[in-house]
């Protein structure tokens, strides 16, 4: 048996969280997936099987870098704010089997401080 890369531990991580996370169009889910240079997340209604609103680090728009923690506080404030155009208050957090620290727990962090009930 060959041993698992670091990606492959998160997957598997990752599905074993989305056993029992699940978004409903009452309370969709806030998916983050976070690479070196950026990072990314999106409101999903899983039982729709659509996102209904997203923001990253890597839009056109955006003037930070997203490999940091003030691109993750960035990236979740714009969020928070499109989901509370959208009429979404409240979502289930799915930290893409990263650990809730750093640029994902910042993000989350920053969601809570613009209105969004995690």
């Amino acid at each position: 048996m060959s041993k698992k890369t670091r990606m492959e531990k998160r997957e598997i991580r990752h599905r074993r969280i989305r056993k029992t996370i699940h978004g409903t169009s009452e309370r969709p889910r806030l998916s983050v997936y976070r690479s070196l240079n950026h990072i990314y997340a999106q409101i999903i209604d899983d039982e729709k099987g659509v996102t209904l609103c997203s923001a990253n680090s890597a839009e056109k728009n955006s003037k930070v870098n997203g490999g940091n923690i003030e691109g993750a506080k960035l990236v979740g404030a714009r969020l928070a704010e499109r989901a509370l155009q959208n009429g979404i208050k409240s979502v289930v957090f799915d930290r893409g089997g990263y650990r809730y620290h750093g640029r994902v727990a910042n993000l989350a962090d920053a969601a809570r401080e613009k209105g969004l009930v995690l």
